[in-house]
């Protein structure tokens, strides 16, 4: 189930009310302000309508949708990453982050507060750690603490968790950024390939053969294949890199320009299916689509998941 099906149960549950009916009303609510606010959004109006208020429930992670304030959860750390520094704009202090999971999904979590951050560094806060964190907000896709949030070790248990983001079918209007999704589109343009060098040992790009943190090394030469996705709802900009793009492109049709071109007039117009991340461009202010894979577009299974 994609987030608005994940909240219109949540609604429904809370308020005794059918999913069906609460879908209509999401509707109605939609046509009277002539399709100027989403659908997740009309349906947090209809759940405040009905006296729903999240600022007091306690959210599982899959039900976050943007637009959502004063989150309110709890989880198990999964992955926790080193502290780092910042200084932007004559402000300096740290960042800590983890990733945070429950049985529905798993999201980024950053924190901003040097007392929250002082709970990381100091070893309260580590992987494999339940906490309950109250007042949180939304932002580009991350949880994000800052000094009005509350954050505490929980001695609540939590059993299985998901360790990867489940993939759910969207349109490409629907979005947002950390999505892990599939979508069904069409291919409108394939642009050349791109090369660059990397560390062998931290795939960062390396310049002249010389990586920033592992000095000079032999570097290793990757491929980035980008393209342009449209399924009717909206078109997004894709990216492919080396152990993806073997998926359309043979290493001779990647390296070889009049190959390549033959290549692209197949694939110009052709739908096909595309599972990948959601990434935030903030130096264009757009969503960029990571693609990790790419299949055909089989009748017999498409129509079987309509008949579901």
């Amino acid at each position: 189930m994609d987030n608005y099906t994940q909240l219109l149960g949540f609604i429904a549950e809370n308020s005794g009310i059918a999913v069906d009916e609460i879908e209509r009303r999401v509707q109605a609510k939609q046509a009277k302000l002539s399709g100027l606010i989403s659908r997740e959004g009309a349906a947090q109006v209809i759940a405040a309508e009905l006296n729903i208020n999240f600022d007091k429930q306690l959210i599982k992670i899959a039900h976050i949708v943007p637009g959502m304030r004063k989150i309110n959860l709890v989880g198990k750390v999964i992955e926790l990453f080193p502290i780092r520094e910042y200084n932007k704009n004559g402000r300096a202090g740290r960042i800590a982050s983890f990733t945070l999971a429950d049985e529905t999904s798993n999201i980024r979590t950053v924190l901003w507060d040097e007392h929250h951050i002082d709970l990381v560094a100091q070893g309260a806060i580590s992987k494999d750690s339940v906490v309950e964190i109250a007042n949180a907000g939304l932002r580009n896709g991350e949880l994000h603490l800052g000094s009005f949030s509350e954050i505490k070790v929980s001695d609540k248990k939590i059993g299985s968790v998901m360790l990867e983001k489940p993939t759910v079918h969207k349109q490409i209007y629907h979005f947002a950024p950390n999505d892990t999704v599939s979508t069904r589109a069409f291919i409108v343009q394939l642009f050349e390939p791109k090369f660059f060098e990397v560390c062998p040992e931290c795939r960062k790009k390396v310049v002249a053969q010389e990586c920033a943190d592992h000095g000079k090394v032999v570097p290793q030469r990757r491929a980035l294949l980008s393209l342009v996705l449209d399924d009717g709802s909206e078109s997004i900009r894709g990216t492919m890199f080396s152990e993806h793009i073997e998926k359309i492109l043979t290493p001779e049709e990647l390296e070889n320009a009049e190959l390549f071109s033959e290549k692209k007039k197949n694939y110009l117009g052709k739908e096909v299916i595309a599972v990948g991340n959601v990434r935030r461009n903030n130096f264009f202010n757009t969503n960029d689509f990571i693609i990790t894979d790419i299949k055909d577009v089989l009748i017999d299974e498409l129509i079987a998941e309509l008949e579901r």
